[in-house]
């Protein structure tokens, strides 16, 4: 320890006072010695005093240090080894070289010195070894937040439980709500008796209120129907895990009654604001209704949805009301607009070309121009059949655009009509949503979470059997100041004939409503078949493919393309439809290549097995019995594994329900 008189502070102003009194003194020995000496004699005092002072001041401060150090030592020693904070010394190796016996106390051993990481703790080595500073794992049924020092190759261990515990009890009992509703309630009382209609009342709400109570879920009927319900996330946690049981319950009572009435839910979680969480459960329910009833929709706040239910294949509505108000609103829409662009989705099928004609007739009708977007080398057979017809026709030809005339055309006054999707990423050209502020959207699809922001106006029926069906009814609430001709009439039943497979798949009596309409109108059927007559490079392709079909479970066939032979969407899609004709197949899968690099995935199905749940799993969508998707980044035979895992867990699903 330093001396104070070592100080420069100190140290100057004294060597300066030593030498002011020595020069003193030797001046008065100059006059008388004697003097001088008792001077000298009674300067030697006081520093001497000062030097012993500053030598005892020195030995305390060290003494003070000293034990100060070994305090600070000891407690260091005890807050390692005392205080409740793991800490392990590992090797490159993973085996352990020290620990404090906080940590080993935890592991519930004496001692973990020698021992391997695999064998104490498992779950420590992918944090390590991906480099992550801090994970939280759990050891003998605590939680620890592990930090990771990699230079040091030292691991803290904090016990989190209790924080841990807190956490998940306030994410258990936050608020969720739930909007239920009745999807068919209207249409089928409607006919009823007083007697009956109080009947099938009585024995929903029965039903509702025992799941309610059995669940600690709080129910009020807030209309005829419509039901509220308050919950938290812990029941809804138990909700899902029965993968709400309550629509088939529900199904299966009103069925021995001879009515098929369903349930919609949607449920708004994961946020603490009850406004809120209103708002998302509305849009839930709406989500679960654009995708056909009989389903629950819960959205999650990072903009995520999950479905439960969607079995039954949509019921068809008996009313055209809504027919004639969307035709209403859509030729307001239209008279409002200077131009009107037409879209359809990616390798637009019949479905999508004949709906875009179909509107195309409708500002016709309106006296408003309309342009068709479409990309000619984008487009399969069949439409191009169609296009060499329409070219016959000059007035119809000249409203097919490119995607890039449309970017240029495109006004501030402008409306965008989307046909046959919903999706952003599936349109012909995404940048013109992005430029025309006014949008709608015309869509048979069941609704996924991909969705058109803030579209002007949206008419989407999933029990409808194609777009050119619902185009078709607009149709026939437009003002009659244009006759449709034969090829436009054509053009929408020829939709209509695809998508249906020939009036075999989801038909209903609006879609034989439809097509007597267009019938009419002049639709040619003959012209209808020529268009569609099959390729023969293609049906040889096909028979390529389904040479290699496989039973995978009974009654589901998978068939693939060879590797290096790629396929379109539509010929995939063809395929499972083909499969679909012959015994014993009740879903057909078939997956191949495609010319960008993807795999496709079509999906078909009689109606007893949802490929649109199975292909959801896989980010795709579609319908109960037509769905597809497409799979990035992998070989054809992942792609055939996780297809076979899907499968897997649908049929598991199934067991469990």
């Amino acid at each position: 320890m330093p001396s104070f008189l070592e100080k420069g502070s100190i140290r100057y102003p004294l060597i300066c006072l030593i030498g002011i009194t020595l020069i003193l003194l030797g001046i008065i020995s100059y006059y008388n010695w004697l003097f001088a000496i008792l001077g000298l004699l009674l300067s030697v005092i006081p520093f001497y005093f000062i030097i012993q002072m500053n030598v005892r001041q020195r030995k305390e401060t060290e003494e003070y240090i000293t034990t100060l150090s070994y305090r600070v030592k000891k407690v260091g020693e005890e807050a390692l080894m005392e205080m409740p904070i793991g800490i392990m010394l590992i090797n490159d190796e993973y085996y352990i070289e020290w620990t404090n016996p906080y940590l080993a106390y935890s592991f519930t051993e004496d001692s973990l010195v020698g021992r391997s990481l695999y064998d104490v703790s498992p779950s420590v080595i992918p944090l390590i070894k991906q480099e992550v500073e801090t994970e939280i794992i759990t050891l003998h049924n605590r939680k620890f937040r592990v930090i990771h020092k990699k230079e040091e190759r030292l691991l803290y261990f904090f016990d989190v439980t209790e924080q841990t515990e807190i956490e998940k009890l306030y994410e258990d009992e936050r608020t969720a709500i739930a909007i239920i509703f009745l999807d068919n309630y209207d249409d089928l009382t409607q006919g009823m008796d007083d007697q009956t209609r109080s009947s099938l009342n009585n024995s929903v709400t029965s039903i509702l209120n025992k799941w309610a109570t059995d669940n600690g879920v709080l129910l009020k009927r807030i209309s005829s129907e419509r039901f509220f319900a308050v919950f938290n996330e812990n029941i809804l946690q138990h909700l899902e895990k029965d993968k709400f049981t309550i629509l088939d319950e529900v199904r299966e009572l009103t069925s021995k009654q001879n009515v098929q009435l369903t349930l919609s839910i949607g449920v708004g979680s994961g946020v603490s604001s009850l406004p809120e969480l209103g708002t998302i459960a509305q849009s839930s329910l709406d989500l679960a209704l654009g995708r056909g009833g009989d389903q629950v929709a819960i959205k999650q706040p990072n903009g995520k949805v999950k479905f439960y239910g969607g079995k039954t294949n949509p019921v068809e509505k008996r009313t055209r009301v809504r027919a004639r108000v969307i035709s209403h609103a859509l030729k307001e829409l239209i008279t409002a607009s200077d131009k009107v662009f037409i879209m359809g989705h990616k390798h637009p099928d019949m479905d999508a070309i004949g709906a875009a004609i179909g509107i195309n007739k409708i500002a016709q009708m309106n006296k408003k121009e309309a342009y068709i977007v479409l990309n000619p080398n984008e487009i399969d057979l069949g439409v191009r059949r169609l296009l060499e017809e329409i070219k016959k026709h000059e007035t119809l030809y000249e409203r097919f655009i490119t995607p890039e005339q449309a970017l240029e055309m495109e006004t501030d006054e402008s409306l965008l009509i989307v046909v046959d999707t919903h999706k952003p990423s599936l349109v012909i050209e995404e940048r013109l949503i992005h430029k025309i502020e006014d949008v709608v959207v015309i869509d048979h699809h069941r609704r996924a979470e991909e969705f058109i922001e803030n579209p002007l106006l949206v008419y989407m029926e999933p029990y409808a059997s194609s777009t050119a069906e619902l185009v078709t009814e607009l149709l026939e609430y437009q003002p009659k100041t244009a006759k449709i001709e034969m090829l436009e009439a054509t053009a929408l039943l020829a939709g209509i004939i695809v998508d249906t497979k020939s009036f075999t798949l989801r038909t209903g009596a609006r879609t034989f409503d439809a097509a007597s309409y267009l019938r009419g109108q002049g639709a040619d059927t003959v012209l209808v078949q020529k268009f569609l007559k099959e390729d023969i490079s293609n049906y040889v392709k096909k028979a390529k493919i389904i040479q290699n079909v496989i039973f995978y479970k009974p009654g589901v066939a998978i068939a693939k393309a060879q590797r290096n032979e790629n396929s379109d969407n539509v010929l995939i899609a063809q395929t499972a439809d083909t499969l679909l004709t012959m015994d014993g197949i009740y879903a057909s899968f078939v997956i191949s290549p495609r010319a960008d690099g993807q795999i496709g995935i079509s999906a078909r199905s009689l109606g007893d097995i949802n490929v649109q749940i199975i292909m959801e799993s896989l980010r795709g969508g579609g319908h109960l019995t037509n769905a597809a998707t497409q799979l990035s980044d992998m070989t054809i035979e992942e792609a055939e594994a996780r297809l076979k895992l899907a499968i897997d867990e649908y049929f598991e699903g199934r067991k469990k329900e």
